[in-house]
């Protein structure tokens, strides 16, 4: 890479950086670790020569959307391969959906996040325009309002122009897979499970959806990138740290108001709890078929990168 070529993209990743109040040193990670592996998805396009889609995995608080965020636009604005990007977050279904199921099937399924929870007919449907989409197309991407736990109304939904080479799909459970060993799937991995799930109707649920529609949408990807958290303590430090900033945007819009929906501490060990069981099953068995492997120390730093091109 010559210091012209460089010098372009570090003024772009200083100026997302400066959006994103990320450290100044990330740019190194940047160099390191984003643009090498923005440059393998755009060989990977060109010698498709069709639009690809990209998954991109970890657990809560890994870094997913930021890492989304660099690659989108390292592709767009440096590489020549016009690139969008959505979240299974977007898709998830609405609070009046998810309630309804929370009264029809299990009361642990009114929260969000776990497979069984998203409009997964709504993610082919993104997918398939994206990916179609021409030089004249506006494709909406659905977007979800945390603060609100609900899906944000479609006027409100980012706008999605022109052609793409590549779609991220991004997300903490994208290229799951369901549990084989259904006497292993009874037996409770935490305090959630025991006492909230103690028949394990929840679990069977959750696993029956992941082995069922969430697998073509899976199948759909052309490459894979996991973001390998170093333990689940991290994750729970990590995503209660996210809710922190979450609260801190919400409080700077509405002038020091309190930010409904916002989770406290015990609230986030609960939370996260819904999805142990899945990313404990990542964590060990994901790791050897993901086309990218970053993995992330205690310090939340990518410390290294592994490639199964």
């Amino acid at each position: 890479m010559s210091d012209t070529h460089w010098d372009a993209i570090q003024a772009t990743a200083a100026a997302l950086i400066r959006h994103e109040h990320l450290p100044d040193d990330f740019v190194s990670t940047v160099k390191d670790y984003f643009y090498p592996l923005a440059q393998r998805i755009a060989a990977l396009q060109c010698a498709a020569r069709a639009p690809i889609v990209v998954g991109i995995n970890g657990a809560q608080g890994t870094g997913k959307s930021t890492l989304a965020l660099f690659l989108e636009t390292l592709l767009t604005q440096h590489l020549d391969c016009p690139c969008a990007r959505f979240s299974l977050d977007d898709i998830y279904l609405t609070r009046a959906e998810r309630e309804k199921l929370a009264a029809g099937v299990h009361p642990l399924l009114k929260t969000r996040g776990v497979p069984g929870t998203h409009d997964v007919t709504l993610g082919h449907r993104v997918l398939d325009e994206l990916l179609a989409s021409g030089p004249d197309d506006v494709v909406p991407i659905p977007a979800f309002d945390k603060s609100m736990d609900d899906r944000a109304p479609m006027q409100a939904w980012p706008l999605h122009r022109g052609c793409v080479h590549v779609v991220l799909l991004e997300g903490w459970c994208v290229a799951a897979l369901p549990e084989p060993d259904g006497q292993r799937l009874m037996a409770p991995v935490n305090e959630l499970e025991a006492r909230e799930d103690a028949d394990g109707h929840w679990r069977q649920y959750v696993n029956q959806h992941l082995a069922q529609e969430y697998q073509p949408l899976f199948g759909r990807l052309d490459y894979l990138v996991m973001l390998r958290a170093p333990s689940m303590e991290c994750i729970q430090q990590w995503r209660t740290l996210q809710e922190q900033k979450l609260a801190q945007r919400i409080a700077q819009h509405q002038n020091g108001a309190g930010a409904p929906g916002v989770m406290t501490t015990d609230q986030i060990k609960r939370f996260i709890m819904h999805y142990e069981r899945l990313t404990r099953a990542m964590l060990e068995e994901m790791p050897a078929r993901a086309n990218a492997l970053f993995t992330i120390d205690e310090q939340h730093r990518i410390t290294g990168a592994q490639y199964r091109d």
